[in-house]
């Protein structure tokens, strides 16, 4: 079963000339960043109008998840594929929560 977690499905080689392999890495470095922006416009949400302090948790939740995406734009083990699970259930739970409890007139959820 540990073997199994450390497995490396996927790894960035920049001199191998692949097409896919250049692809998924700028595309991860790119989505890292997105995820980090996201991050950013939580956090100030909260800065703005404190509605809960669930809000930095969200916040750091969309940050670890754009990290995920930094260390996958070089290597994908298996382990990095649950965490990645793991981090986008809490966001899908903390987004439901926050749009439910303290943003019910978005209707989002």
């Amino acid at each position: 079963m540990l073997e199994f977690l450390f497995t490396t499905w996927w790894t960035y080689e920049p001199n191998s000339g692949e097409l896919f392999s250049s692809i998924y890495h700028w595309f991860n470095l790119v989505e890292g960043v997105l995820w980090c922006l996201l991050a950013a416009l939580v956090l100030r949400r909260y800065l703005r109008y404190g509605r809960t302090p669930l809000e930095p948790v969200y916040a750091f939740s969309f940050l670890a998840f754009g990290a995920t995406d930094f260390f996958e734009a070089y290597r994908l083990p298996t382990w990095l594929i649950a965490l990645k699970a793991v981090i986008l259930l809490a966001l899908v739970i903390e987004r439901r929560h926050l749009l439910r409890h303290h943003y019910p007139m978005s209707r989002s959820y």
